[in-house]
């Protein structure tokens, strides 16, 4: 009977784990993840995605966020030090785009 039940669980589990990628990968990935488990900061991201490639001053995110501009900065800081968003200075201001690369790859790690 033993032989029979190790038998049926060798035929109908696969090994836990994913090949796509590797502790350090976890570790990086992580810290994406991280920056978004934050509402202000997922909706500051929908925010800037949704600009396309021309990209959104800290200015035009302030009052949508319903955030002060030193919050909307801190959580684009926060954002950017996590590899999601790129920042451009233009005279005052810095303007924010998405970095797509970065958002595939957590899209990826979710399969």
């Amino acid at each position: 009977m033993m032989k029979k039940l190790v038998a049926t669980i060798a035929e109908c589990c696969e090994p836990v784990g994913s090949s796509r990628f590797d502790e350090a990968d976890a570790t990086e990935l992580a810290k994406g993840f991280h920056a978004l488990a934050d509402p202000v900061r997922l909706h500051l991201l929908s925010m800037i995605a949704a600009t396309g490639a021309a990209g959104a001053c800290v200015c035009d995110l302030v009052e949508p966020s319903g955030r002060s501009q030193p919050t909307v900065s801190h959580h684009l800081k926060i954002l950017r030090e996590a590899g999601l968003v790129v920042s451009e200075k233009r005279s005052t201001w810095a303007w924010y785009s998405v970095q797509p690369d970065r958002l595939a790859a957590l899209k990826a790690a979710l399969g």
